[in-house]
């Protein structure tokens, strides 16, 4: 299955791609009604251009319309562009402008870009605390772009983990929908080893809030001094002189 870098990866050469579109593109004699088909094109052409053989994910565009009130001027060239903050997934916009014509003008299409794949989805409900196991969900395609969050494609990455909150059955499992299970309170008695160069000191202390597997979490020492350091696998805090 292609990594989410990949995907990113994707996504410039789809922005580099609309870019080099923009000298191409035909003389618009009525821009509101033939943007919307332009921009379909466009995107259908570069999601082609950019998915790499044997890619999983299916994607689906779809472009919205203008301002049935716009009066746009004939323009004999127009240029794509994403606007500040925006992105090539899920809902986003376009943003279209006529950098020759008789009068310039800069418009905005809304478009949805969604990229259906495989996925983990809840078979039923699940409590905030709760661990994940094996039963708890099942494959299925789901559109991967319909969060932010990423999806959990692997199962390793929420096997064990537990819900962050209440998780609902049908949802796809995402980043932010587990974590790893605590493996001690705020209060607990913890071993801390401070390691440097050449030496471990490990000694006693209070953790001031609960850690999990690789969460940086504060300890009190037992002189009243507070460190912070990297929980272990074991439930260690270590840290690093």
């Amino acid at each position: 299955m292609p990594s989410l870098s990949f995907f990113r990866c994707a996504w410039l050469a789809l922005s580099a791609f609309l870019f080099a579109g923009a000298a191409q593109a035909q003389a618009v004699a009525d821009p509101a009604a033939e943007l919307g088909a332009l921009t379909q094109r466009w995107l259908d052409d570069a999601l082609t251009r950019s998915q790499a053989p044997g890619a999983t994910l299916r994607m689906e565009v779809s472009v919205g319309t203008l301002d049935s009130r716009l009066r746009l001027a004939p323009c004999s060239r127009v240029e794509p562009y994403l606007p500040a903050g925006s992105r090539l997934w899920g809902r986003t916009r376009l943003g279209l402008r006529c950098v020759e014509g008789s009068s310039a003008w800069n418009v905005f299409l809304p478009v949805t870009i969604k990229a259906w794949g495989p996925a983990w989805v809840l078979t039923g409900n699940v409590a905030p605390g709760a661990v994940l196991t094996a039963n708890d969900a099942a494959q299925a395609e789901v559109d991967w772009a319909a969060d932010a969050a990423p999806v959990l494609a692997n199962p390793e990455a929420w096997l064990g983990q537990t819900a962050t909150r209440q998780l609902m059955a049908g949802q796809a499992l995402r980043q932010s929908m587990v974590k790893a299970p605590s493996l001690f309170k705020a209060g607990a008695q913890v071993r801390v080893s401070a390691q440097g160069p050449g030496y471990a000191v490990t000694s006693a202390g209070q953790a001031l809030s609960a850690g999990s597997v690789g969460q940086t979490v504060r300890v009190r020492m037992d002189n009243g001094r507070i460190v912070s350091g990297i929980v272990s696998e074991d439930g260690t805090v270590t840290i690093t002189l």
